[in-house]
């Protein structure tokens, strides 16, 4: 899928020890509940993505070179038995540095939700963010989820102790009402047959 300049596809080989460089830099963990990975388990997590129906994560490539990855999974909500399943997703986004300030997890975020809503037919999309990761919270909003929980002091953080954190969430029919409103650098509905 493209977003503007951005293309959205999924990782392959070739793309992870990329990924694994910039994903491991400490200015990248100071928001990631997951600071620190193991690099036989990050490829391993990245090689099964293909073949998973519940996650969908993928690279963001800008001219050529890899600025960022998404991440789409599909999750059960809460409910009472006979709930329906698999009708949530949950996103989240990181971008290499040196791509950052240029619109690329917004981009990413976008494409994200497009993907969640347009293409796999969720029902409900959520993300979370801490509080003072203020540039995330600004892209959340900007793709047009709302604030549904200010959690005080519900997030442990390495560096900062106990803050507060936040969670996004829209509904496909919010998505929906909201398409005569997107402008350009909206995700076009290309998708690959394993998405539709």
């Amino acid at each position: 899928m493209r977003v503007g300049s951005i293309l959205l596809r999924e990782a392959t080989a070739a793309d992870i020890d990329t990924l694994y460089s910039f994903r491991t830099l400490p200015e990248v963990n100071r928001w990631m509940l997951r600071t620190s990975v193991d690099p036989d388990t990050f490829r391993r997590e990245w090689l099964a993505v293909p073949d998973s129906e519940t996650e969908f994560s993928c690279v963001a490539e800008a001219d050529g070179e890899l600025v960022a990855i998404g991440f789409l999974d599909i999750e059960d909500g809460m409910g009472q038995p006979g709930m329906p399943t698999g009708t949530e997703a949950g996103i989240g986004y990181l971008v290499r540095p040196e791509a950052s300030g240029r619109g690329v997890a917004s981009a990413v975020a976008r494409g994200l939700v497009s993907a969640a809503f347009d293409h796999l037919g969720i029902r409900r999309v959520t993300a979370g963010c801490y509080a003072d990761n203020v540039a995330s919270a600004r892209v959340l909003e900007k793709v047009g989820m709302r604030r549904e929980q200010h959690g005080v002091q519900d997030s442990w953080h390495a560096e900062l102790g106990w803050v507060d954190g936040y969670t996004y969430a829209i509904l496909a029919e919010e998505w929906a009402a909201s398409a005569a409103n997107r402008g350009p650098g909206w995700p076009a509905s290309e998708m690959d047959d394993r998405t539709t």
